[in-house]
């Protein structure tokens, strides 16, 4: 299917604007932007690339239609009215995997999900000549949102998030996400030429996320997609070209200064683990270190890092202390900047400094900040 779709991306709130680069980066017109969400133009190829490249993304989505309903007729009548045929063959699985409605008069999740499955039904039905579907063959999952009684249906090509990129298969306990962590590594002006450290590595999500970076590895380029069985829409040359062509691209003897730090050996053991299913153990240094032995001999290095919260009961007498020998180590580091995402509410007051920029964030369903500590910029180096 070599024709035009509009694709909708979801990223986490508040990153819009790193999501939005990425995809021009990939050569793409965005077509807008909303809360939590990038639109763009693109073809089959698009589609196995935005689902293979993008590190800030939750999934691609292929955008079937939007009208406006105020009522259940509304909403069945426009489901209806669009062409469910060109994309769910005769024996699809098809359901509406999510619906989620701000300030409309249909509000109810489940209730909109059934509606719009008996309008697909109603359509299909018509097309194929049957009253009833064994629904037996391929997946093709729905994701329904009402903004203002204006409806949008897209079929995700995902499936599961794009935040599992597949080499994490163990974890600490309160991980950060693998898309989250990449957005912020990307708000940073890290680069693969800078140092690296995470003083609080936990499973290594930051610095595998850093080491892929360096290295070009696509974060897609080791799972699979819903949409890869859907040759009607997507050939399967269009993966392994994609694919193909990614591969070219990786450079595995960059040099690089990534550490990651934990005190927990359980810990490092699945760091290790992590980095070798992402195929970039040789481009991170892992090592058991306590945060008050934090130190490095060079300059203008990064700290990027996801301390504890001290959400738990068992944390919350020991966190401050935790941020304070951190800021303690910092400002020993001369030139280096740190940034950091806690929901840890005296995060600056125990660091010790108040932080340049802070960005409030998500992570999960905990509100945080992404603080920013700049170091000065490192002199030019010489052409």
């Amino acid at each position: 299917m070599n024709k035009r779709m509009e694709l909708i991306v979801p990223c986490h709130f508040g990153l819009e604007a790193i999501l939005k680069r990425e995809i021009q980066d990939l050569g793409y017109e965005i077509t807008s932007v909303s809360d939590g969400r990038v639109t763009f133009e693109g073809d089959a190829e698009a589609i196995c690339r935005a689902n293979i490249c993008l590190r800030t993304a939750e999934r691609v989505m292929i955008k079937i239609g939007e009208f406006h309903a105020e009522t259940f007729d509304d909403l069945f009548e426009g489901t209806k009215a669009l062409a469910w045929e060109e994309w769910i063959p005769e024996n699809g699985k098809f359901w509406v995997a999510k619906a989620a409605s701000v300030k409309s008069k249909l509000f109810s999740p489940s209730d909109i999900q059934s509606i719009i499955k008996k309008a697909m039904v109603d359509r299909l039905g018509s097309h194929y000549g049957r009253q009833w579907f064994k629904e037996d063959g391929d997946s093709y999952p729905l994701r329904v949102f009402l903004m203002k009684d204006e409806v949008t249906i897209a079929l995700d090509t995902t499936g599961e998030s794009l935040h599992k990129r597949g080499y994490r298969k163990l974890t600490a306990k309160a991980p950060i996400a693998e898309n989250l962590a990449a957005a912020l590594i990307m708000l940073t002006p890290w680069n693969r030429d800078r140092i690296l450290v995470d003083p609080f590595c936990g499973s290594g999500t930051f610095p595998i996320e850093a080491a892929l970076m360096a290295a070009g590895i696509a974060p897609g380029m080791n799972r699979n997609f819903l949409s890869q069985s859907w040759k009607h829409i997507i050939p399967a040359k269009e993966w392994y070209e994609v694919l193909d062509e990614l591969r070219e691209d990786i450079d595995m003897n960059v040099e690089t200064d990534i550490q990651g730090y934990d005190i927990d050996d359980e810990m490092l053991k699945i760091s290790r683990e992590n980095a070798k299913l992402a195929g970039v153990e040789k481009l991170i240094h892992f090592q058991k270190r306590d945060v008050r032995e934090l130190s490095h001999p060079k300059k203008y290095g990064f700290i990027i890092t996801n301390p504890p919260y001290g959400e738990r009961l068992e944390e919350k007498d020991t966190v401050g202390q935790l941020y304070k020998a951190l800021g303690e180590r910092f400002k020993g580091l001369d030139s280096w900047s740190m940034f950091m995402i806690t929901s840890y509410d005296k995060a600056q007051e125990a660091v010790g400094r108040k932080a340049d920029k802070n960005r409030k964030l998500y992570n999960g369903m905990l509100q945080t900040y992404f603080y920013s500590f700049l170091g000065p910029k490192p002199p030019k180096q010489p052409k």
